[in-house]
């Protein structure tokens, strides 16, 4: 009976020994977690917490953490983009709305100071007071247009158009202009109606931006287009150019916040990087996408997709 009961005895303690054991390597294992946590917190580093245990609750707790830090690293890599976009923004902004200001300080400069200028001079002064008047007001609708977009603050409702009258419409609207820089439209629209979702207003604004581009950036290849085209499932919109393109190296980043270059086509409004920018948030209102494929000089085309309507 005593060696039965010293039996158990000691197999009880074993058992407390081994709860000793493991609570201590929990403890140690916890507080390793803890201090690894608070030094990624600290130094943002993109590290896991990697721990060796066969506790299925911290391993879970571990896929969960790590599933948490991974979500911050996307979140703050997504934020340091923006506000490298922003500065890079408000940066080009203020060159943007200098410059013109710059030119409208100098006009009126001389005609305050010069009184003995003939009305032909004083007119050309004013005309370009206005000129340049008209671009820093541009450059701060656009602006504030990209805003309200991306805030939401506009609605654009989605509903059943016809994208064959909306692309006939908007090019023609552009055919004096290409006219008299001499260039050759060709358009390729099918007379019976294609229908698909979207908004109007949105998918004019969105063909009047690339139309202008490929008219601004494509007139050395003397020719531009407009294709509509489906099948089962989309339709699709070409607006095409021959012109001198854009490098491969740089087609991810022409849909950018405010992405510019002195070689690049996106300076719509007036090198400020938002014309692309604004076109690709109204595609996306729009349930669609957009895409781009440049070779240069030989064709460069941005193909809109949107779903097509069957009713």
């Amino acid at each position: 009976m005593i060696l039965f009961l010293s039996t158990i005895i000691l197999f009880l303690i074993a058992i407390i020994l081994f709860q000793l054991k493991r609570k201590r390597e929990q403890n140690v294992t916890l507080k390793y977690m803890h201090t690894k946590l608070q030094a990624i917190i600290n130094e943002q580093s993109n590290e896991k917490i990697l721990v060796a245990t066969s506790n299925q609750e911290l391993q879970q707790l571990l896929t969960t953490i790590n599933a948490l830090l991974n979500d911050t690293h996307k979140i703050l890599a997504k934020h340091r983009k923006t506000e490298s976009s922003m500065k890079k923004m408000l940066a080009n902004i203020s060159h943007d709305l200098k410059t013109p200001l710059t030119v409208v300080l100098g006009y009126t400069e001389m005609l305050q100071l010069q009184h003995s200028l003939k009305d032909a001079e004083q007119n050309r002064l004013l005309s370009g007071i206005h000129l340049k008047t008209e671009e820093v007001l541009k450059l701060i609708h656009t602006f504030f247009d990209l805003a309200k977009i991306e805030a939401g603050d506009t609605e654009y409702p989605i509903t059943k158009v016809n994208v064959s009258e909306i692309c006939r419409k908007n090019i023609l609207s552009f055919y004096d202009m290409v006219m008299s820089v001499g260039l050759h439209i060709d358009i390729n629209i099918p007379e019976s109606p294609i229908y698909a979702l979207g908004n109007e207003d949105a998918l004019e604004r969105v063909l009047n931006n690339l139309i202008a581009n490929a008219i601004a950036y494509g007139a050395e290849g003397r020719v531009i287009g407009l294709t509509v085209r489906n099948d089962a499932t989309d339709v699709y919109i070409d607006v095409w150019d021959c012109g001198k393109g854009i490098d491969e190296y740089h087609i991810d980043s022409v849909f950018e916040r405010m992405y510019t270059l002195e070689d690049s086509r996106n300076k719509s409004f007036q090198g400020s990087g938002l014309g692309l920018t604004i076109t690709k948030r109204l595609v996306e209102i729009m349930n669609g996408t957009i895409q781009l494929k440049s070779i240069p000089y030989e064709k460069t085309v941005f193909t809109i997709s949107l779903k097509r309507m069957m009713y």
